[in-house]
Order: structure tokens, then sequence, then C-alpha cells
């Protein structure tokens, strides 16, 4: 980029992934953030128990039942949902102190939460639903990541035919069948929404400079 390139400033966007649990979202999430450190990653409230590969604070932050209702009738969620008999949501300040401040959120959320956030901040969002390349795929990663009972494993399983009826809700769909390939389309997603007109209301002084200086070569 030249040297007096402008910096055109921008409102930051909300990516939105979505997939039945098992399709790859929370990987692709996390390959995002590594590659894209300038983005913020949305970490949700939660009634579930801590997985044991789970970091509090990281993954989610693990509240009782008390304190999430507490939060929720607050007005101190963007949005929430029971998930598989558990309680989650996206806690307000946060998110929009980053779109302010210009940077990107990213959400690793439900079909029930994207609705809401939909519903409030449409224009912001770009959501992108992760489709499982087969129900027999999807129950084999289930199963790999062993962290879930079995009982659990076919409760998610009988969940996806629901989560999956909402993926014409969605801006975009991926079928994450090879990782690489569907990290590099997320990625080529997010590059490209990230220079919709309609997110740089910088570029008006831009377009004003310009004119301004085309008028002065031309008189």
């Amino acid at each position: 980029m030249p040297k007096d390139a402008p910096v055109i400033a921008r409102r930051g966007l909300m990516l939105i992934l979505s997939s039945p649990s098992g399709a790859g979202k929370s990987t692709l999430a996390r390959l995002l953030l590594e590659k894209h450190p300038e983005i913020h990653l949305s970490v949700s409230v939660t009634t579930r128990g801590r997985r044991p590969s789970e970091v509090e604070g990281m993954h989610y932050h693990f509240l009782n039942r008390d304190r999430f209702d507490r939060m929720r009738d607050a007005g101190d969620l963007l949005e929430s949902a029971e998930v598989h008999g558990n309680f989650y949501g996206t806690p307000r300040e946060p998110v929009e102190a980053a779109l302010a401040a210009g940077r990107d959120v990213l959400f690793d959320i439900d079909y029930q939460g994207a609705e809401q956030l939909y519903g409030k901040m449409r224009d912001d969002i770009v959501g992108v639903f992760v489709l499982p390349p087969s129900a027999d795929e999807l129950k084999t990663r289930l199963e790999r990541r062993a962290e879930d009972a079995s009982g659990v494993i076919e409760k998610r399983l009988k969940n996806a035919r629901t989560e999956i009826a909402h993926w014409t809700d969605y801006d975009y769909v991926l079928v994450n069948e090879d990782l690489d390939s569907t990290f590099a389309n997320l990625r080529n997603i997010l590059l490209a929404e990230r220079l919709r007109r309609a997110r740089q209301p910088g570029l008006a002084p831009v377009i004003e400079r310009l004119d301004q200086e085309l008028a002065q070569l031309t008189d």
C-alpha cells in the first residue's frame, strides 16, 4: 500500500458461525482467530458445565442459572437461547464497543441466537452456516472428540435436523468436507464483506477529496 494511501474508517461487522454440533464451526472459529488476531471473539455465557478441554473466559463464561437469568432480565445480553437443555447468551457491552471501534466480532452461536441478532442488528451481520458432508461423518466427529456421553451425542444428532432446517436464514452456507478448503472460503467471505460500500462510511471524505482534486485539475 502506498505511504499516502488513505486509511478508510469503517464500522466493524458481526461474523456469525452456526452449525450442528460436530460440523466444525468451533474449529473454523479458532483458525480464523489465529490468522486474524484483530478480530474480537464474542465469548458467550452459558449454564452448561465446562468440558475438560475448555477454559473459563476463553471458550465460555460459565454461570449458574440465577446469574444468567439476572443478566438476561437486565438487558445485558444481546441474545439468549436454550440449546440441548442448557442456556447460552451474548454479553452486550463488549460487542457494541468493538463494533464502534471498527473491530469485527466473531460469534460461535446457534440459529436461535442468530435469529435474535438478525432482528436487532441485521445490517452489521454476516451469517455463515456450516454443514457436515454427511450424517455419518457428523456422528463420527461427535464420537471422535470424546467429550459427550452417548446419550448426549444421540440428542445432538436428533437436534441437527432442526438446526439444519434453518440453513436458508444465513447469507452463506459452507459444506465442511475438507477443513482447509472450507477455511479458505470463510476467509474469502470475511475479506469481501469488509469491503462492502455500506460498511465503509469513511469513503465519503475520500470521494469528496478526489472530486476536489479532479475539479482543480480540470478547471
